[in-house]
């Protein structure tokens, strides 16, 4: 096929000898995997290595580990906060499910109302809010649990495949960054809210397709285009002053 190869090299990005590498390391079928009806992997890559969507989670958190500090919840485990906690004096892990052993408040994030609020300096919430489909109440009450001046640092899909341990169920939501400011704006304040896209198509077609970090260069990680993001970033502190938030025009 060696027709079919040298256009899709060319559509790739050229006949260069990195990437030459790299389908070599690869083989056929990873390059082949977005022109397939079946993914590479069904768990967004994690068996072929670091899912793609983690790249930009990760990267987005060690950009902000300084607000990760003093009292701090996460959602289900307390992993990037043990990473990227700085002066971190309290790790709390926040889940719905009785079940989880690592839980140290169970709660309804729409509905938290046995925690008391102005309760955390910082919220870890990565790749949650596409699960709840109160999305509005679930941030009104990240707000109320943050402490004045705390901050909740927010991940969220803007492409995904539908997650299976949720089934068709219970996966409600993918995001864009327009939808993102006016949705935290509503409960912090427009001014108060840092969103950003990340990505670009290849590495958003890549993640759909089952690839994984170890499939595409640095290069192709790096490159951002604000018209195909694969994850919307949020960082959003709470005033001093609740009383004046400005919601979104």
């Amino acid at each position: 096929m060696p027709g079919f190869l040298t256009s899709l090299e060319a559509a790739l990005g050229g006949p260069d000898a990195a990437w030459r590498r790299r389908l070599r390391r690869l083989g056929r079928p990873a390059w082949l995997a977005p022109f397939r009806t079946r993914p590479a992997s069904d768990v967004w890559g994690l068996d072929r290595g670091m899912p793609i969507d983690r790249f930009y989670i990760e990267r987005f958190l060690a950009e902000h580990r300084g607000d990760i500090r003093g009292r701090v919840v996460e959602m289900q485990d307390r992993r990037y906060t043990d990473r990227f906690g700085t002066g971190v004096e309290r790790a709390d892990v926040l889940d719905i499910s009785p079940n989880n052993p690592l839980a140290t408040i169970v709660a309804d994030l729409t509905a938290a109302h046995a925690v008391p609020g102005d309760a955390f300096d910082c919220f870890v919430l990565t790749q949650t809010l596409q699960f709840i489909y109160d999305v509005h109440a679930a941030v009104r009450e990240v707000h109320r649990l943050l402490t004045p001046g705390g901050v909740v640092l927010a991940t969220v899909p803007a492409v995904s495949r539908l997650a299976p341990v949720y089934g068709l169920e219970r996966d409600y939501w993918r995001f864009t960054p327009a939808g993102c400011r006016a949705l935290f704006g509503e409960a912090f304040g427009t001014d108060a809210v840092t969103v950003c896209g990340a990505g670009n198509v290849r590495a958003a077609s890549a993640f759909l397709a089952g690839l994984a970090v170890e499939d595409l260069s640095r290069a192709t990680l790096d490159a951002q285009d604000d018209a195909f993001p694969l994850i919307v970033t949020v960082r959003a502190v709470k005033r001093a002053d609740t009383r004046n938030v400005t919601a979104p025009a």
